[in-house]
């Protein structure tokens, strides 16, 4: 399947800016507001502020969680699938080295180093872990 990232240039944000999530050229993931909530380790696991394991990507591109369930599929391209096969997001590029993460819609949900477009899903996963559990997120 071919994504057409292109078409996604013009679209503009409706993302609540307290959900956008910025993954940096070191793998540091960071919320909207600059505070890091997460990274990324050399071994493609995506750990939250506490250290603890996310999830992880293994060889074939498939997203598992900490307790080995397998949450979709993540694409070279950025592009990320859900368990059901639903294209979550994709990425588009902005800049040089800096990418856009944008949902199944087109709209931006933050930025992601080209070096991590694999991880565009970390902005997905961070933002679900968050959301169901708020307070084990919080610092």
């Amino acid at each position: 399947m071919v994504i057409s990232l292109s078409t996604n240039a013009q679209t503009k944000s409706n993302s609540a800016p307290s959900e956008k999530i910025h993954i940096n050229k070191k793998g540091e993931v960071y919320n909207y507001n600059w505070n890091k909530i997460g990274f990324i380790t050399k071994e493609d696991i995506v750990k939250n502020n506490k250290g603890q394991t996310v999830y992880f990507i293994d060889g074939n591109g498939n997203v598992i969680d900490s307790k080995g369930k397998k949450l979709g599929m993540a694409k070279k391209n950025g592009s990320y699938y859900n368990i059901k096969g639903e294209n979550v997001l994709n990425v588009g590029k902005t800049e040089k080295e800096k990418c856009e993460i944008l949902d199944a819609k087109g709209h931006n949900v933050g930025s992601v180093h080209e070096n991590y477009k694999l991880h565009a899903c970390a902005a997905h996963c961070l933002l679900l872990e968050k959301k169901m559990n708020p307070e084990k997120s919080k610092k």
